[in-house]
């Protein structure tokens, strides 16, 4: 039987059917060409319905949404209200949130009713959860009892979890069925009764717990008198609704999946999970990452506001501050010898910075390790004492070559002394605070991408000037 949710024309959206005369709307750079862009715009200022579906109606919903966000804002909504049916709203599921919400926001609710109504429950999640409860009810109250309650459903789910990125929309058959008949079945059924596109089936009784599933090409090689339950595979790997989405991406990367099943606290199943929404949320796991580790908030966008995207980088700064005033404060103690050899503070932030490079280098490789679940306590200790060697090595090579070249520069041999030993030290010291601080800081549940950065600068800058000025205080007598 097939469990009905979804009713788009499922060759709309494969993007492996491209039309054989459809042009290019990209130009060399990757942006919309823009003459495609000027005439798009001519036919919505216009109000030309006919021109504007001639242009964007046969676009792949991923090509609509690019052509959306580089439109005018004041012309997007116009564009999709000009192309009524024909506009694909799974296209709002390609852009930014920003861009999405200011969208939804001028549009009518009738109008992203009728949208939603033909996506699959995955792309109507994306574009619901967006909007506020009273838009939410506005938006549900339209759309047919079944939908509603279903869409209702999902959104009960927690964020970010398998509930909310699974499609409801799938194959299931009962076990005592026959290979034959589960064929028949699917060839009986109306295209918009299945899913767009899919791997297999599930074999559920019927309380609806899931049995097993059988994938089409052992359904297809079976005699057509084999029965489902003798053919099925009983050792399904599934995800229950409330599985972080991150888990369930890494259940797919470690097994190499194409789809997984998502069962209730039943064993009920209620959703399937495909490849294409768990490389979302890789891009956009990978995407946070990137952004945390330099103090940006995981949710900025290109199109976010100016006063929005300040005020979330100011924390960080702030922060920063405060330990560029703790590294700074490490400089005072050492003034006098500063005054007395000049050498000193040319060379001082030197020894930092290079401090500071490689901790960053170590802290990058932490905090992906501990992403991915690589970086744990069984193999903890041997991670860090490579580290310390790995800084060491470079400590010491670094060193040298800056110690040759200080010498000559100041006509100091010791000086080159001096900075090769501080460089030795801070590097190794910036190894230590790289590998150990986003461990530390994960065993307390902060994120390390996020709170890694300012604390490992502090140690280098501390590090890097207690030791490059103490030492030389020391060789030269400076105290």
């Amino acid at each position: 039987m097939a469990t009905q949710h979804d009713e788009r024309d499922a060759a709309s959206l494969d993007p492996a059917r491209p039309r054989d005369d459809a042009p290019s709307i990209y130009a060399e750079d990757g942006g919309i060409e823009p003459q495609f862009l000027a005439d798009v715009t001519a036919a919505i200022e216009a109000g030309d319905a006919v021109r504007a579906c001639a242009l964007a109606g046969d676009l792949h919903e991923a090509d609509l949404g690019a052509l959306l966000v580089a439109l005018e804002p004041d012309l997007r909504a116009r564009l999709i209200e000009l192309m009524g049916r024909n506009f694909d709203f799974a296209a709002l599921t390609e852009m930014d949130d920003h861009i999405r919400e200011e969208i939804l926001a001028d549009l009518p609710a009738k109008t992203v009713a009728e949208g939603v109504r033909e996506l699959e429950s995955d792309d109507a999640i994306t574009i619901l959860e967006d909007l506020d409860e009273k838009e939410q009810a506005e938006i549900l109250e339209a759309l047919p009892p079944v939908d509603r309650v279903q869409l209702r459903r999902s959104l009960d789910y927690p964020d970010y979890s398998a509930g909310r990125l699974m499609q409801t929309t799938f194959v299931t058959a009962p076990p005592f069925w026959t290979a034959g008949h589960a064929i028949d079945m699917m060839r009986d059924t109306d295209e918009e009764h299945l899913p767009d596109s899919f791997f297999e089936i599930f074999i559920v009784d019927p309380a609806y717990r899931l049995q097993g599933n059988i994938f089409l090409d052992t359904l297809l090689r079976a005699r057509s008198s084999a029965k489902l339950e003798d053919i099925m595979n009983p050792d399904r790997r599934r995800v229950s609704v409330g599985e972080p989405q991150d888990e369930v991406a890494r259940l797919f990367e470690r097994y190499n999946l194409v789809s997984v099943p998502v069962v209730d606290e039943a064993d009920r199943l209620v959703g399937v999970i495909t490849i294409d929404d768990i490389v979302d949320v890789i891009q956009g796991e990978a995407d946070a990452e990137v952004k945390a580790l330099g103090g940006v908030s995981e949710d900025e966008e290109l199109s976010d506001t100016v006063w929005w995207i300040a005020r979330h980088r100011l924390l960080w700064l702030f922060v920063n501050l405060i330990t560029a005033f703790v590294a700074a404060s490490v400089l005072r103690l050492f003034e006098d010898s500063i005054e007395k050899m000049v050498a000193l503070a040319v060379l001082a932030p030197v020894v930092a910075s290079q401090g500071g490079n490689a901790a960053i280098q170590t802290m990058t490789v932490a905090v992906r390790a501990l992403a991915t679940r690589e970086l744990s306590r069984a193999n903890a200790v041997r991670v860090v004492l490579r580290e310390v060697l790995v800084g060491a090595l470079n400590g010491a090579t670094v060193g040298t070559i800056t110690g040759i070249i200080a010498g000559i520069w100041f006509g100091l041999p010791a000086v080159g002394v001096v900075i090769a030993l501080a460089m030795l030290t801070n590097l190794v010291a910036g190894a230590l605070g790289g590998i150990l601080i986003p461990q530390i800081l994960h065993r307390f549940d902060i994120d390390p991408a996020v709170s890694s950065s300012p604390f490992v600068t502090m140690i280098t800058d501390v590090v890097g000037f207690a030791s490059f000025l103490g030492i030389a205080t020391l060789w030269f007598g400076l105290s």
